[in-house]
């Protein structure tokens, strides 16, 4: 969000929280991703480690009403700590090295190329760039991945449905029984390859 030294912003909807670490000085699609998460109904919480100034400043220009300065390495840990307990589902994004504590936390994290190697190698994704748009599209993608599962599932329970009866009926050949059986196993392949159009835009 910030391009020298580490601030967190946490995005959430419901029970899911996505913190976003990044350094001073706005990224250069930083009011693109906030609108982009909003439009998503997903709400923006920033903690810093700055100083007050410069995080009012930065949140002012993102229009973020949530915002904290001077949060230090372990609070970070004990605000990603709290989302826990009341269910929150927490993706942090940390380019900092006192983030990595704060990356290993979250129940999911993003670093971008450019950040320190511990953060790199604590988080679970490397993104390259300074954009931050990949944030935006690996949520994108986590969602239609499980949109996609839960459709999987009910596609093959639905064919197995159908397809069971027949097969112990004795009304088809075994041969075309085990077609059959194939052809639930192709189609959830089928389905599954919609995903690939929101894993290339994770860059």
């Amino acid at each position: 969000m910030l391009d020298p030294e580490a601030s967190i912003v946490a995005f959430s909807k419901g029970t899911e929280k996505f913190i976003l670490s990044v350094r001073q000085g706005l990224r250069p699609d930083a009011q693109a991703v906030i609108a982009a998460l909003k439009a998503r109904n997903i709400g923006i919480e920033i903690l810093s480690g700055d100083r007050e100034p410069a995080v009012k400043a930065a949140a002012h220009a993102l229009a973020i009403p949530e915002w904290r300065a001077g949060v230090m390495p372990a609070d970070k840990i004990a605000r990603i700590e709290e989302l826990k307990r009341r269910g929150t589902k927490v993706l942090m994004v940390g380019d900092g090295m006192n983030d990595a504590p704060s990356l290993a936390a979250a129940h999911v994290s993003m670093s971008p190329i450019s950040a320190a190697h511990l953060s790199q190698a604590t988080a679970d994704l490397v993104f390259l760039g300074r954009p931050l748009a990949p944030v935006t599209a690996a949520i994108d993608a986590s969602r239609k991945a499980l949109h996609l599962m839960r459709q999987n599932l009910w596609l093959a329970i639905g064919y197995n449905v159908l397809a069971v009866p027949v097969a112990i009926s004795g009304v088809v050949t075994p041969l075309i029984a085990a077609a059959a059986m194939s052809g639930s196993s192709i189609l959830v392949m089928l389905n599954s390859l919609r995903a690939r159009s929101s894993a290339r835009e994770i860059v």
